[in-house]
This record gives structure tokens, sequence and C-alpha cells, in this order.
């Protein structure tokens, strides 16, 4: 049956992927331009991390976050706002059969990498680290 290769627990098809990254360059090109000419959008400087986009390519979940984080609440609903003319843009520059429905959501990975930093530096995993690096228990170069 058809509907299997679209099964939980995989990832994105290869189409998937080759559509999201030319919506996310075209979303990129779009903002970096200026081409929407919307004052308070342009206060912005917005990066469009990934699109991801659904099996059937009719919906695509753009996420983003404006440069150092500041006002990014603002930021998606001013996108949501403009989301009919970037779909527009979208689809001037990026040939599909359909114009994919835009979600702007915020990229929360950033987040993810601060908080990864700073457990990575607390005294405990550095106390952990340099200690393997003394006694040598992890250091693959002394089983030679």
């Amino acid at each position: 049956m058809h509907r299997s290769r679209h099964g939980e627990g995989r990832g994105p098809s290869q189409r998937q992927l080759k559509v999201g990254e030319l919506i996310r360059r075209a979303l990129s090109d779009v903002l970096m331009r200026g081409d929407l000419h919307d004052p308070d959008l342009e206060r912005f400087s917005i990066t469009v991390s990934e699109a991801r986009v659904s099996p059937d390519l009719r919906q695509a979940d753009v996420y983003v976050m404006p440069l150092g984080g500041a006002g990014a609440d603002e930021v998606v609903v001013l996108l949501d706002r403009n989301r009919q003319e970037l779909r527009r843009a979208v689809t001037r520059e990026v040939k599909l059969k359909f114009s994919p429905d835009l979600r702007f959501r915020l990229d929360r990975s950033f987040d993810r990498m601060d908080e990864t930093r700073r457990l990575l530096s607390t005294d405990r995993v550095q106390r952990d680290l340099h200690e393997d690096g003394e006694d040598g228990e992890d250091d693959p170069a002394e089983d030679r």
C-alpha cells in the first residue's frame, strides 16, 4: 500500500528535504533583500534555519530566529501577517505544482545549544573530563 512509505518513525523523503531547502533559501533571499516592504519586519535581521515540508508538499513549517533573539515572538507575528506575500514570493522562486502554506515557528535549537554549552561548562562536567584525561582510562593511545 502506498501509505506505508510515510509511516510513523520515518524521516522526511529526499523530495521533502529538497523542497524544504529550496523554500528556506527562497525565504532567506526575500527577507534579506527586503522585498516585503513591511517597515515593521524590515527592522529585523531574520535567520531562516529550516523549512520542514509535509509529505504532500502542501504545508511548510518554517523555523526562524531574529539576529540576537530579541523580538522573536514579534517576528513570528509579523511573518504570519505577511504570509500570503511570502507564499507568492516562494512560488515565484521555487517551481512547484502547489504553493505550500507557510507556518512560521521559532527555532528553539539555539536555546538548546546554549543550554548544552552551559551544562558542559559546569564544574562537575569539567572535573569529570579532567579526571578522565589524567588517569588515561579513556585515552585510546594507551591501548596501543
